[in-house]
């Protein structure tokens, strides 16, 4: 579904080249729960953004059920990530003068309450961002990236402002509303990666075996 085929993603820090992602490839099967590791600065959030075609790569091809991003316009691309793709970064995103109920709508229409029930922030569904605790506000925008059905949630340390009960719980929601689609979740801490169908591990812009 997923597939990445030499990817490179390479830039220039004042005098430097920075080899963000280099010489990766992947393939993530429809369904996995794909769990991404690597310390800071190992390219794990470029990889996320050349699969998710949200960067394109310097060199090497991603594609999506075997449409290449590269042969793929900027509007039919933008097209291709709102039909079959969701994401959850570290940083929530809500619109503060939004309600959450408001701010999943944003998305798509659909039961935002049943949603938010689910995720266990029903109560939340009138509140403003600036009234909502961080637990809060990222299962908010937990429903705002799956109120669509996307086919693959991406998800980008999204448990890193977090304190633990509250990380274990956004984990096991997004495990929740993703059944029977694909996770692929970036994050430098394996313990939120339980019953993950697969972890990969990156260190210097590549795929390394081991810890």
């Amino acid at each position: 579904m997923l597939s990445g085929r030499d990817l490179r993603l390479v830039y220039r820090d004042a005098a430097q080249e920075v080899r963000a992602v280099d010489g990766v490839s992947v393939d993530v099967r429809e369904g996995e729960f794909v769990g991404l590791l690597g310390p800071s600065g190992s390219g794990k959030s470029s990889l996320l953004y050349l699969l998710a075609g949200l960067k394109l790569p310097t060199d090497g091809e991603a594609s999506f059920d075997g449409r290449s991003y590269a042969t793929l316009s900027r509007d039919a691309m933008a097209g291709l990530r709102r039909a079959n793709f969701g994401f959850v970064f570290q940083n929530h995103f809500l619109i503060n003068h939004l309600t959450a109920g408001e701010n999943i709508r944003t998305a798509g229409a659909a039961d935002e309450g049943r949603l938010l029930e689910e995720l266990r922030v029903g109560h939340c569904r009138d509140k403003f961002p600036w009234q909502m605790s961080a637990g809060e506000k990222q299962r908010v925008a937990i429903a705002r990236a799956v109120v669509h059905r996307p086919r693959v949630v991406f998800a980008d340390e999204p448990t890193a402002s977090l304190d633990r009960s509250n990380a274990d719980l956004v984990v096991h929601c997004l495990r929740g509303v993703t059944r029977g689609g694909t996770l692929f979740m970036v994050t430098h801490d394996e313990t939120i990666l339980k019953g993950a169908s697969r972890i990969l591990r990156m260190n210097a812009g590549r795929l390394v075996e081991g810890p």
